[in-house]
Formats: C-alpha cells, structure tokens, sequence
C-alpha cells in the first residue's frame, strides 16, 4: 500500500485519510483511479482540475459508513440527485438553500441504520440515489453487521473494515474478479462481521460469505488465541486474506487446473471434519516445516490453500508497500503485470532480502520478526501456482484500468 498526496497541498497522506491534514481539504478515496481526491464545494473548471484530483461535492459524496465504519471511500450521486441539488429540490443543498459548512456536513451525514442492515449490491457501484444509502464499492459487500447500540461491536466493527478495503483494493490491483450476491446469489461474495462477544461467531467461510468474528479486534483476545495456538502471526487483515483464499478457490481453481492443485495440496475433497478432529486432537505432523507455510495449513489441502493465498496476499502488498517508498524497485509493486514462472521467480528474488532486512529492523525494536515465516521451495511451488492462477484470470479478464471521477 503506498501513501498519498493531497491534491490540493501535497501533504503526504495515508490511505485512511478523510481530511488533509495540512489544509483540512475533504478527501475520498476513489477506487476507481485508486487515489485520494479532494471534494470540492465548486466543480473543477477544466480539465486540468480533474486530473489534479478535484472531484465536485454535488456529483460525489463520502461513503454513509464515514463514521460507523471509518470508510473514506468516495461514492457518485446519481444524476437525478445531481440535478436536484442544483436546483435546490432536496438532495445535497443548494448554493441558494444553504451555506457551505452545512453543504458539507449534509453530504457527510451518517445515515444510521441497526442489525442486518448493509445488503450487498452490485460492483462497481452504480450512482447512489441521494435519498437512500450511499455505500462504497467495500460496505456494499458487508451485509451484516453489529447494531447501532452494540457501541463495543461498533468499534471492532470499524476496524475489521479498515483491514478489508485493504484487501479489496490489493484484490482490485491483482485484477481479480469481485462478485456480489445479487450477481451471484449462490456463491457472490459477502461479508458476515459480528463479535462472539454477544452473538455465537466462527470466524470461516461457506459459498462465498465470509464471517469474521469482531473480538478478533480486541488486542488481548487475540493475542490470547494467538499464544494458546501456536501461531507466530495473527491479525484481522490475515483473517480476511486467509477466509477470502477460500473464497477464490472456488473462482479459480477450475476443471483444467484441479490436478495441478491436487498433486501440489492434496484432495480438496477429504472429509473436513475429521481432519479438523485429527488436527485439533494430535497437531500438525512432524516435519511439516519442509512442506507448508504454517501449522495450520498441515489440517486439510483447502486450509494449505488459504494460508498459501493469504501469503501470497501478505508478500504482494508488502512488496508494493516497499516499492512506493523506495525499498524495492518500481517492478514490484501491484500494478506491474508479471506473468510466467519468471515473474514469480522475481517476486521471490526481491521478497527474500526484504523480509530479512524487515525482520532486523524489528529485533533492533526490540519487536517479534515481521515476517516469522520460512518458505521453503514446496511452498513456493504452492504459491507459485497460486500467482499463475491470479496472473493468468487478470490477463484473461483484463483489468479495468484506473479511471480519474469525472468532475
């Protein structure tokens, strides 16, 4: 993940940001050119403004989930809404119906709504009617969530999808396919995130619905889980990355490549609760550093599957991360095409000293390795296999290319 610029100052920003922090401009992150853009009262009067990331305040508006989910993407009004606000017929207020601090404070207005409330719709977003909820490419695809008097569920709630736009960008930027439920109403991809704080949660996956147990937001529950399981790492942004592993197994892993994927993890069709049993009854096997990524993944082929793509996942963005500040060369980063077994050889070729140097770092913190992991050449084969299924479905798509919000 690289960091940002405000159009307007060029302050340095990151991708969390809603307001400069320097010349307090409104900002949105739009996916679509996937930047920070400024929100302005007035639309840009040239091209020039447009492409200096200027966006117009009565086209575009945050995301309703501002402040229940901290979620500064950018939404487009639809053009009916549009042209309402500039008549002054209900919508965002008009130059006529209202000063500019209460213009801004309407388009950021949380509409507030309670238990199973955000349905997924279709993305990329269509405009958003400026009478109902107006929901970013991410929330669109959460369709349940804590209610609005569970304030402790909220808080967990807010970060849990911080850590997934995270994820659907760096999904978006490897140019994989993301379908929702009313696309897919069988297998679409959606979001569950509520806490076993107050309603019975397992944090796993089914036909596309991920769900994502909120007390793994709580740092001493999790770290708790953390030690009483033996793993070197655990966070939310992992959970999401290893749960939406298992999601795009299914988009994939097709006919042709299932024996490729059998001869390198196994039977993806062996009975999952006994060997879950047998995991959680005798732990991993020995030896199993020489063959797999985690201890986890030794349970069953889907779960070396998804601690494989959460890895790959992991090394990408850091990767792209480390490029945009200089750590790693300009090929590095996400949305650089590497296809063939050469361009994974290079990820590896640049990843390896990274996560080396990352992890002295740390210790000279006095803080655990960055990257507690060894992957030896069995799990780079897994992963390698895992690039040329994401490499080969963007080519084969064609990822949109990034597109500046019209002004």
């Amino acid at each position: 993940m690289r960091d940002f610029a405000c159009p307007n100052c060029g302050q340095r920003l990151a991708f969390e940001n809603s307001v400069c922090l320097s010349c307090s401009s409104p900002l949105g992150f739009s996916f679509g050119s996937r930047t920070l853009v400024v929100i302005s009262d007035f639309a840009p009067s040239d091209a020039a403004g447009r492409l200096g990331g200027i966006v117009d305040g009565l086209r575009y508006r945050l995301c309703d989930n501002l402040h229940v989910a901290r979620c500064n993407w950018l939404v487009e009004i639809a053009d009916d809404g549009v042209d309402a606000a500039r008549r002054g017929e209900g919508g965002a207020e008009s130059e006529g119906s209202a000063s500019k601090p209460e213009r801004r404070r309407s388009r950021w207005r949380l509409r507030r709504r309670s238990g199973r409330a955000n349905s997924a719709l279709v993305a990329p977003a269509p405009p958003a009617a400026e009478s109902g909820p107006a929901l970013c490419e991410s929330c669109r695809l959460t369709r349940t969530r804590p209610n609005d008097s569970d304030t402790g569920g909220l808080e967990a709630f807010a970060e849990a999808e911080t850590a997934k736009r995270r994820v659907i960008l760096e999904l978006a930027e490897l140019g994989l396919p993301i379908t929702d439920r009313e696309a897919d109403p069988r297998f679409g991809l959606a979001f569950d995130l509520l806490s076993s704080a107050t309603d019975q949660v397992l944090t796993g996956h089914q036909d596309g619905v991920i769900t994502l147990d909120l007390a793994e937001a709580d740092d001493p529950h999790r770290e708790q889980l953390r030690v009483e399981m033996g793993e070197p790492y655990r966070t939310l942004l992992g959970h999401f990355r290893h749960e939406i592993g298992h999601y795009y197994y299914t988009v994939l892993v097709d006919d042709e490549a299932r024996e490729r994927f059998v001869s390198l993890f196994g039977d993806p069709d062996a009975d999952y609760q006994a060997a879950l049993e047998r995991h959680y009854a005798d732990g991993a096997p020995a030896g199993w550093e020489a063959d797999h990524v985690s201890s986890y993944a030794t349970m069953h082929a889907a779960e070396d599957w998804a601690e494989t793509f959460a890895h790959y996942l992991h090394i990408r963005d850091t990767l792209d991360t480390a490029a945009a500040f200089g750590f790693a060369p300009a090929g590095a980063a996400l949305d650089r095409p590497q296809l063939g077994r050469a361009g994974f050889d290079r990820i590896i070729e640049l990843w390896l000293p990274l996560a080396w140097s990352l992890n002295m770092v740390n210790r000279s913190m006095g803080h655990v390795d960055l990257y507690p992991f060894v992957l030896p050449e069995p799990v780079l084969e897994k992963m390698r296999f895992v690039y040329e299924l994401c490499a080969t479905t963007s080519a084969r798509l064609g990822a949109a290319p990034r597109q500046q919000p019209a002004a």
